[in-house]
């Protein structure tokens, strides 16, 4: 009897060691913040897997938006085929920045329903705010994204109207930016930032 005890215990401690083996501590949010990069060098011989890119825009969804309207869509590319065909269409240089990237997203909003109120804009902005909600959208990806280990990279230079072909994005739709997922190659200088009283102004 006092064996099988004793077996049990080690045996109960050898999983936990190995559990906490296999779950590594989540970065704090300082980390999160100071280690993200812009990055433009991949490792190719890392994937990212469907379940993890699920996990990843799950946890994008907790982003704020006008009355809660969630009008950003994301397009995952995450076959091979479909990868290579979405970075033929961000301009050569970005192709040659996200070569090893194994995951590209689209990031786009629905018209019409950030800064409207029953179809009227509510102010001058307009659907400038549907922008601003996918901005902020896109922004919890790419802090989420480097808290699993990730690496972004965020491209304006795209072809609209290719990528709307090769998603059926709908046209109520403004695709926005492209976002590049995978590991970083090497680690990226983290460029110089302006002080802080040239963007703040205390009143």
């Amino acid at each position: 009897m006092m064996r099988r005890i004793v077996f049990g215990a080690v045996l109960l401690l050898g999983m936990s060691a190995c559990s906490s083996e296999k779950q590594p501590a989540s970065p704090s949010f300082d980390d999160v913040l100071t280690s993200r990069r812009s990055v433009r060098n991949y490792d190719a011989s890392r994937t990212i897997t469907e379940p993890e890119v699920r996990t990843l825009l799950a946890m994008v969804q907790d982003a704020p938006s006008w009355a809660n309207g969630q009008p950003t869509r994301y397009y995952a590319a995450v076959s091979p085929d479909k990868v290579e065909a979405v970075k033929k269409l961000v301009g050569e240089r970005n192709a040659e920045n996200i070569a090893g990237a194994p995951v590209v997203l689209v990031s786009t909003f629905r018209k019409g329903l950030s800064g409207f109120f029953r179809g009227d804009a509510t102010n001058e902005v307009g659907d400038g705010w549907g922008a601003y909600d996918n901005g902020l959208s896109d922004a919890y990806l790419i802090l989420a994204a480097r808290s699993m280990g990730f690496d972004t990279l965020i491209m304006g230079y795209r072809d609209a109207d290719g990528l709307r072909q090769l998603f059926g994005i709908p046209e109520e739709e403004a695709v926005m930016a492209v976002i590049a997922l995978g590991y970083r190659a090497d680690d990226p200088t983290r460029p110089a930032r302006k002080s802080l009283d040239e963007i703040v102004k205390f009143f």
